[in-house]
């Protein structure tokens, strides 16, 4: 078992890859009641075309297969694992995201009995034609839940602008008619594909004794036969810049119309896996000079009106993309576009983008990184969302220090560019004004 002790943030983490292939992290917190463990694959929702276990030829599986098999591996023939999690004194959930899917408890008691049911029930996938049907009406009834939010709207018809080929434009969850077509062969060939513990991470922090619980996930884990690791062949649509939808725009029954635009990433990203992490932050800093709540640029659109609490943005890196997406409601959504556009692709001239607001950034984004390590959700997610290798959630201090003006404006030259620039507008749906 590996040791690694983070001395600027007082943590110690322990991790070991087992012969199987899963990689196990355990993170003691002192002081703690409470223990918190995930368990994840790295599988979701854009992962629909692969070759299967053992197969030669690609298949094409129904959106939202990886949502609708997070859900069915809950049941059992015995009965459902969130009534065993809660007569154990702990709650569970779970997660699916466009890359990755989660299973997870928290407990302030019975640790090892509780981390042996995360761990087994992930293991042991029970799917029935009947079990199948039942679960697509249930599924369906949150498909349409989303489709009548806006802000769910808003945001999946901007990856359709930037991504019109690729499944990131999907709902995770899918569609009504694609889950009617998963098939119980369908959930057993994407979970022995994606579900071997080589593609799966186990991080457990808390109330916890390395050693011994160590000692326990071994054993646990050595009872159970696997299959021997198998490389995982996934094949996503190619795209260019010239395929970017630049404009759209939808009617909902809304009250106050939206604005969103987004910037999708195509340029080579470096290969270094501190590089990508560099880059990462130094693109979260440079849209907080330019568009955070204290920036002189948000100030002057507030105080024309052209955005209100709604506005917000996010930047995304994943395995097979990045893209940045910004927006809010607006009263005049075409004024809050044209202006956003302006200030990022004039952002290397910005007054707002100098060495003292970014030193009093960086203060603050310290500030908030340490106050989240009191979070033992936060410290599990973030850290198994890590796409940059042995630069995990706990290098952070040291890379945000590191970063300079120079690196946040090589960020914004390698990823802002016109071409790569689109926009959606939300309307109000004139024939639900009128009715009313």
């Amino acid at each position: 078992m590996d040791k690694v002790t983070y001395q600027k943030i007082n943590e110690t983490l322990y991790k070991e890859i087992l012969p199987n292939g899963l990689t196990v992290y355990l993170l003691p917190k002192a002081g703690y009641h409470k223990t918190y463990g995930l368990f994840s694959t790295n599988y979701g929702s854009i992962d629909n075309e692969f070759i299967p276990r053992g197969g030669t030829d690609y298949v094409k599986v129904p959106d939202g297969i990886a949502h609708f098999l997070e859900h069915k591996m809950f049941e059992k023939e015995d009965g459902d694992v969130f009534q065993k999690f809660g007569e154990q004194g702990a709650s569970a959930n779970a997660f699916t995201s466009f890359t990755r899917t989660s299973y997870l408890f928290s407990t302030t008691d019975q640790l090892e009995l509780n981390l042996a049911t995360l761990i087994d029930f992930v293991q042991a996938p029970y799917f029935t034609e009947e079990s199948v049907q039942k679960e697509q009406g249930i599924i369906g009834q949150e498909i349409q839940m989303y489709q009548d939010d806006p802000s769910w709207q808003q945001f999946f018809a901007i990856l359709k602008n930037m991504y019109p080929k690729h499944p990131l434009h999907i709902d995770i969850a899918g569609t009504i008619d694609s889950i009617a077509d998963i098939t119980v062969e369908d959930l057993y060939t994407c979970y022995n594909t994606f579900y071997h513990p080589s593609n799966m991470t186990l991080f457990v922090v808390g109330k916890l004794e390395p050693e011994t619980l160590m000692a326990f996930i071994r054993e646990n884990q050595a009872a159970k036969t696997f299959d021997i690791p198998e490389p995982i062949q996934r094949r996503f649509p190619e795209e260019t810049s010239d395929e970017i939808v630049k404009f759209s725009k939808e009617q909902m029954s809304i009250t106050v119309p939206k604005a969103i635009i987004g910037i999708k990433g195509l340029a080579e990203l470096p290969q270094d896996d501190k590089q990508r992490l560099i880059f990462k932050i130094s693109m979260d800093l440079l849209f907080q000079l330019l568009l955070g709540p204290t920036s002189k640029n948000y100030l002057h659109m507030y105080n024309e009106g052209l955005l209100d609490d709604s506005f917000g943005f996010e930047f995304s890196l994943d395995r097979s993309f990045y893209f940045a997406d910004f927006g809010g409601d607006s009263e005049k959504p075409e004024r809050l576009a044209e202006r956003l556009t302006e200030i990022l692709l004039q952002f290397a001239n910005d007054p707002e983008v100098n060495e003292k607001n970014l030193a009093l950034l960086k203060k603050k984004m310290l500030g908030k990184y340490f106050q989240s390590l009191n979070s033992l959700e936060y410290v599990a997610n973030q850290f198994t969302q890590s796409l940059f290798g042995e630069w995990t959630l706990f290098d952070m201090p040291e890379i945000i220090q590191e970063i300079k003006l120079t690196d946040i404006l090589a960020a914004g030259e390698l990823f802002i560019h016109e071409e790569a620039f689109t926009r959606f507008y939300m309307e109000k749906d004139t024939h639900t004004a009128a009715s009313n």
